[in-house]
């Protein structure tokens, strides 16, 4: 099951922070508002290639020098996180396919800052940007190009003016810079959705010994993590840890309902008490992915199985462990005439619960469901939950791109 979200424009622009595309210029496209630190440098048309000494995640240290023998290089900043570089990867080993032997040499690397990204910023991917998790993602993708990391310092990303992830740098023989920009103008993975393969033109283009139809493009995709957002990072956090964790009561009936999923949203249930030594063990992990993917077709649901008379002992671990609601969240309960998605059971019998969520459940807690639109469970969990093995099932089901 992949979902479809007609949000999906709003959604991308809080991903990922996003860089617009615009009608292209041979000139440069510095402004004072393109995200650039002060002490970034903006290349042009017909400037050298600065060098860089960076690792790779095959444990060596690239330079220049190491790609003397291309005829053409292509320097490209991507990242393991952003869905634009998902949907790209598979066109960009097309081509790399398709040229093998004539020239091309490719270079991937990747500009961001991991303590720079926001938690919601990493829904459409497993994997942060951290040198270790490119090594996995890396493995994962099949690249058969040196993939180098600059995360830490960032130097390369500004001697080269990188904007966002993707971003291209195509340089002659000579080393000189010939096209800049977007890979192609599509965010999607299908290949008929392309209207404008820029670098793909660029490339055919001087392979053939003509001149770049198009030499410089704006990038898009999401915006370089510099290391100088970690601080927004950080109040982020500290606006989270303030949101207020509502609390209601519910009943069987009000379970089935939920159960039901009349939304376009995947739904994760997560049924547990204070008592429960797994179930307080699990919870930091649901409050994260609840944060990772808040700005995907997503929500985490709790419903605690407590004495009701204990409710305020339940709303204190709720406040406690910051389970709050996330925002797009907050809009799509309005819509459905419900105020949270923290509930506290009030029936005598949990069997009555468990048969209105899900009959197959064992019956202890915690036990955990994700449900999609229309009702139909695809993932089932009883006892304390792994969240290295739900996240990239919960990545799966919604799809690591825009569809």
């Amino acid at each position: 099951m992949k979902h479809l979200w007609p949000w999906f424009v709003a959604a991308a622009v809080l991903t990922c922070s996003l860089v617009p595309a615009q009608e292209s210029t041979k000139r440069g496209m510095r402004a004072a508002d393109d995200g650039l630190p002060p002490d970034a440098h903006e290349l042009k048309i017909g400037d050298a290639a600065p060098d860089f000494a960076l690792r790779g995640v095959d444990g060596k240290t690239y330079t220049l020098a190491d790609f003397k023998d291309a005829d053409l290089l292509m320097v490209i900043f991507t990242s393991n996180h952003c869905p634009y570089c998902h949907a790209m990867e598979g066109r960009l080993a097309k081509l790399i396919a398709d040229t093998k032997g004539r020239g091309l040499g490719v270079v991937a690397i990747n500009p961001n800052h991991p303590d720079a990204i926001r938690i919601d910023e990493l829904g459409y991917s497993k994997y942060n940007d951290t040198f270790a998790e490119m090594k996995l993602y890396a493995r994962e993708q099949g690249f058969t190009f040196p993939y180098l990391y600059d995360g830490d310092q960032q130097a390369t990303a500004k001697t080269y003016g990188c904007l966002a992830t993707p971003h291209v740098f195509l340089f002659d023989r000579q080393r000189k810079l010939r096209y800049m920009g977007r890979f192609d103008d599509s965010r999607f993975p299908d290949p008929a959705t392309v209207t404008s393969p820029d670098a793909r033109n660029a490339v055919e283009a001087l392979l053939a010994g003509r001149a770049v139809p198009v030499e410089v493009t704006r990038p898009q995709g999401c915006s370089t993590k510099w290391a100088s957002k970690k601080e927004e990072v950080a109040q982020a956090d500290e606006q989270w840890k303030g949101a207020p964790a509502p609390l209601e009561t519910i009943d069987a009936a009000g379970v089935a309902a939920l159960a039901r999923n009349d939304t376009q949203k995947l739904r994760l249930i997560n049924v547990w008490a204070t008592w429960c030594g797994p179930c307080v063990k699990e919870f930091p992990g649901l409050v994260s992915l609840s944060r990772r993917l808040s700005n995907r077709d997503f929500e985490l649901i709790t419903i605690s199985v407590d004495d009701p008379k204990e409710q305020a002992k339940v709303q204190q671990f709720l406040d406690k462990q910051h389970v709050a609601i996330p925002d797009r969240v907050k809009r799509s309960l309005k819509t459905e005439g419900r105020k949270t998605n923290n509930y506290l059971f009030t029936g005598a019998n949990t069997e009555a619960l468990f048969k209105a969520l899900d009959p197959a459940a064992p019956g202890p807690v915690p036990h955990t469901v994700v449900i999609a639109p229309g009702g139909k469970i695809v993932y089932r969990h009883a006892g304390e939950l792994t969240l290295s093995e739900l996240q990239p099932k919960l990545i799966e089901e919604l799809g690591p791109y825009y569809k």
